[in-house]
């Protein structure tokens, strides 16, 4: 919390004057940190900051070229003993502070700490922009903190031109420079920079900006004056990859892109790219090279997005399930394809990103999230970062609905993962009529529990089909298809109208009720729509979404019963399919445990959040790192009670759960007693 002056003035309790009536040197205080110290009247103000430890930004080396360190006057009465804190005890305006202000725009009532100096006491506010370390608040809705400490920072400095008395070379001098102003040493520098750094130093008389990371290295170097360092935050899924362009000192995501992984031409899912790998000599080769000329085309479009040069990109972070991180990074995946799933490595890295084809500055780096095992890794650390379960009392359980649905159990005692084997159902494939989710995809679903009649709405289009005007604001492709929410809610409409019965069978009694039921051989449909291509719920379908809701629920009641609890307190769907289904259908379905409705909700695209506290958080990378080592990792593939919990979760919702806080809300359909099928006889015991 800020201090107001008041707050701060218990805390000076000094005066002006020493006990013998000789005037001291000047006081300043600031605030919100509360430091304080004496300093020689003509000390700028950012100078006496630097030496209490005061947190106030700078990348121009004090030039009043970046404007970052505006500070403001707290002015009052510090002390009880009559210190008073004005404007006039510091310097007038002088001529640099006056040209940013005409030329860049400073408040009236701000002042650049860079150029203002000592003339008296004062008491000064570092507002929050000010900050190095502020607090930003990404994602408002999620209700999460990303603290801006980059690893990466921006340096201005005036290099010594060469001299004939002086024979030290460019970089030594530009290395003097950088200790001169901005006491960093011991300074490398990446062999691209050093390419370039004589051509640099004399473009704009030997005035340059320095990309320094971890006050270790230098990896970029522009001539003039640069105020601004950027950083892409990049979740490569199996299906989708997407990139946000972020900039390091704000934080703001000034562009965002996204694309389908063109992976997919050699599988569907990951196992198919492995086998694919497998029966052909090199082909991890082809899926390497696939998937970083996507990740590249990317990275230009945020670029040009936001209408910078990629070598203005300086860091990168990577997230993704521990196949597509193998691929990125040029490893080769097979061993995760067969038990016991071994991962080259878990560990966190960090490379330039040349050294992996990623084009952005020539000495820019990439650093991957680590795995936490063989089926749940650096996306699902993300997810962990983004979420931090680990900060909680209240037993969390977290799930990143995909191809496979990897969970997180826990709270800040223990926590538990695991992956599930859910299959692409959910994302419309294997579903007659399913598709992605694109315009003209039917994603929400209602039927009239008397009259079986349908509504639903399609992407693109905000209104239901029971509008007059629905026709008309259809997208041009009209109704394409229906996609994974659109089938979630189908079937559990469905269910609930009687016509799927607990067992997940279309009851054939319900063709009384509605021309819509329509027997389909030995089996049974129902026509959601009607149309070209008409859209039809077949058995197969609700046979797919069961097998995929099954191995999910199996997954998270093996981690509850790992844990020892019967419930838990919350529920986060993570995932660009978590963040568009509607949580009732998923729990009338019985793809989640029961908990109290309100405590269920979406978490977005929370790989993608974590990628993105990792690139402008350096400290949360040691944390995150830490974090995956105490993540007890549960293999379902080995585990007996996942059958057991796999063959009753194919129940809707559940063969012996009773969904008890479901019930409060919604009346779920009484079971009916299983009749054995005609011709065939009870066998005796």
């Amino acid at each position: 919390m800020h201090q107001s002056v008041a707050d701060v003035a218990a805390d000076v309790g000094g005066s002006a004057a020493d006990p013998m009536g000789v005037q001291s040197e000047p006081l300043i205080v600031f605030s919100p940190s509360g430091k304080r110290g004496r300093f020689p009247e003509g000390t700028p103000v950012l100078q006496a900051a630097r030496s209490l430890g005061v947190d106030i930004d700078s990348v121009c080396g004090g030039r009043a070229l970046c404007g970052r360190c505006q500070v403001t006057v707290a002015e009052g009465e510090l002390s009880k003993h009559g210190i008073i804190s004005r404007a006039e005890n510091l310097s007038p305006t002088g001529e640099a502070e006056a040209r940013h202000r005409e030329r860049r725009g400073l408040a009236e009532d701000r002042r650049l700490s860079c150029q203002a100096t000592l003339c008296g006491d004062i008491a000064i506010d570092v507002p929050e922009s000010s900050q190095v370390h502020r607090q930003v608040v990404r994602k408002p809705y999620e209700v999460h903190d990303i603290e801006i400490n980059p690893v990466t920072r921006a340096y201005f400095v005036e290099v010594d031109k060469p001299d004939m008395h002086d024979p030290s070379g460019d970089l030594e001098r530009l290395q003097k420079a950088i200790t001169r102003d901005w006491q960093i040493d011991g300074l490398t520098i990446a062999q691209p920079v050093l390419h370039q750094l004589q051509t640099v130093l004399r473009k704009n008389d030997w005035k340059v900006t320095v990309a320094i990371r971890e006050e270790s290295e230098i990896i970029a170097i522009w001539p003039g004056f640069v105020d601004r360092l950027y950083g892409v935050a990049i979740d490569v899924g199996s299906t989708t990859i997407a990139a946000h362009l972020c900039d390091l000192a704000s934080g703001d995501v000034i562009g965002s892109a996204g694309c389908m992984n063109p992976q997919i031409r050699f599988g569907e899912d990951l196992m198919s790219r492995v086998s694919y790998i497998m029966m052909n000599p090199g082909g991890e080769t082809e899926l390497i090279s696939t998937v970083r000329l996507a990740i590249n085309e990317l990275l230009a479009d945020v670029a040009e997005e936001a209408e910078l040069d990629i070598t203005d990109i300086v860091e990168l972070t990577i997230a993704g399930n521990p196949i597509m991180l193998h691929l990125v990074l040029g490893l080769n995946p097979v061993e995760l394809g067969t038990a016991p799933f071994a991962l080259t490595t878990d560990a966190a890295m960090s490379m330039p990103a040349r050294d992996i084809g990623l084009e952005i500055s020539s000495g820019g780096y990439a650093y991957s999230l680590p795995c936490i095992a063989g089926h749940v890794g650096a996306d699902t650390a993300g997810v962990l970062l983004a979420e931090a379960p680990f900060d909680r009392d209240e037993i969390s359980l977290i799930v990143d609905v995909g191809t496979n649905a990897e969970m997180l159990l826990g709270n800040r005692h223990r926590l538990l993962a695991a992956s599930s084997p859910t299959g692409p159902a959910f994302e419309g494939a294997q579903i007659s009529g399913g598709q992605r989710a694109a315009p003209g995809a039917i994603e929400r679903v209602r039927i009239d529990p008397q009259t079986l009649e349908p509504k639903f709405q399609v992407i693109g289009c905000e209104l239901w089909s029971d509008d007059p005007e629905f026709e008309e604001n259809l997208p041009d492709s009209g109704v394409t298809g229906i996609c994974g929410s659109g089938i979630i809610e189908a079937i559990a409409e469905l269910y609930l109208a009687g016509v799927i019965n607990h067992d997940g069978t279309i009851n054939g009694d319900s063709a009384n009720r509605s021309s819509r039921v329509i027997a389909n051989d030995r089996t049974f449909s129902y026509a959601l729509f009607d149309g070209d291509p008409g859209v039809t719920i077949q058995q197969n379908d609700v046979r797919a979404i069961q097998l995929a809701k099954a191995a999910l629920y199996a997954g998270a009641r093996l981690l509850m019963e790992k844990l020892g609890v019967d419930k838990v307190d919350r529920i986060r769907l993570a995932g660009a399919f978590g963040a568009h289904i509607d949580v009732k259908y998923a729990m009338v379905l019985g793809m989640i445990p029961d908990c109290v409705l309100e405590q269920v909700s979406s978490a977005g695209n929370a790989a993608g959040t974590g990628a993105r506290i990792a690139l402008l958080d350096q400290t949360s990378r040691k944390q995150i790192e830490l974090q995956t080592r105490n993540v007890e990792k549960i293999e379902t593939a080995v585990e007996e009670r996942f059958q057991h919990h796999f063959v009753a979760a194919m129940s809707i919702p559940h063969e012996s759960d009773t969904f008890s806080e479901l019930q409060q809300i919604v009346t779920l359909p009484e079971r009916k007693q299983q009749q054995p099928a005609a011709g065939r006889r009870r066998r005796r015991r």
